[in-house]
């Protein structure tokens, strides 16, 4: 499920943390792209209804657990991200504080989480948007759950190894639909799934294992990047459309151990000051 940002609520925010020269023109209305960044929000706490603040005004209420917002431009700059309990901000103690720097150009999202021991926390993951080859996707697995070291696999193989709380691997794989689970790591022991993942061409298919294994709702949430494609010469026959939808074989096959890479959240286009409260 996505939400909408109301747009009142972007440019109360975009007036009260965005840091702009006095000549600059208003958010949503800049006429150079290069100096805004494209940001998305995920809440992966579960059971906790929150109030999202961007300094002292409301930017999200009523935000659910689960819910995933929809691409939204901002202008570069710091934000200071405060998560109430619904109904307790701005004047109470945020259950999670931080500071949050967002570079031009950068397309990110920001995952508001529990930490491997269970602890309210906020990460930013910046999103590869880089293109693919013809007939291919990109797969982007995100351990932002309470708990151990994961394996995840998909159509009964391991792709990704040891992703632990909160890094992420990624890999180009041949575009199509796989079978897809996560185990604990080293073992056969399902945690999560499985489930089906459409992997279609020219899409950066982002994958988060989020909630308590402690609890025992450990879930998986989505997110689809698009506008990734390349030319269409030299796409082998029956590795595209239709016939790649279909295709027997394990498309996650094609991973190179070049093309697979454990990442850490902090990146070069997105940078965390932690406040944590």
């Amino acid at each position: 499920m996505t939400v909408r940002m109301k747009s009142a609520a972007l440019t109360v925010a975009a007036a009260a943390v965005v840091s702009v020269s006095a000549t600059a023109p208003a958010l949503g209305l800049s006429s150079a792209a290069d100096e805004q960044a494209t940001v998305s929000i995920l809440h992966a706490v579960p059971g906790l209804t929150v109030d999202v603040y961007a300094g002292d005004d409301e930017l999200i209420p009523n935000f659910k657990p689960g819910t995933l917002t929809d691409p939204m431009k901002l202008d570069a700059g710091s934000y200071d991200i405060k998560i109430f309990k619904d109904g307790e901000g701005p004047d109470g103690a945020p259950a999670i504080e931080k500071t949050v720097d967002v570079s031009a150009g950068s397309n990110a999202t920001l995952v508001a989480h529990l930490t491997a021991d269970g602890d309210p926390t906020l990460d930013a993951f910046v999103n590869d948007t880089s293109k693919v080859p013809a007939g291919k996707a990109r797969l982007t697995v995100r351990h932002v759950a309470a708990a151990p070291a994961v394996d995840v696999r998909a159509n009964g193989s391991t792709v990704f190894k040891d992703l632990v709380n909160p890094k992420q691997a990624a890999g180009v794989v041949a575009a199509g639909t796989v079978s897809a689970d996560v185990v604990l790591a080293g073992t056969d022991t399902v945690a999560i799934g499985p489930a089906d993942l459409n992997l279609t061409e020219g899409t950066n298919t982002v994958v988060y294992a989020w909630g308590s294994a402690q609890d025992k709702n450990l879930a998986l949430k989505t997110q689809t990047l698009k506008g990734m494609h390349s030319a269409p010469g030299g796409v082998p026959a029956g590795e595209s459309g239709q016939a790649a939808a279909h295709n027997e074989g394990l498309p996650l096959g094609a991973l190179s151990l070049g093309a697979l890479s454990a990442l850490g959240v902090a990146a070069v286009l997105v940078r965390l000051r932690a406040t944590q409260r």
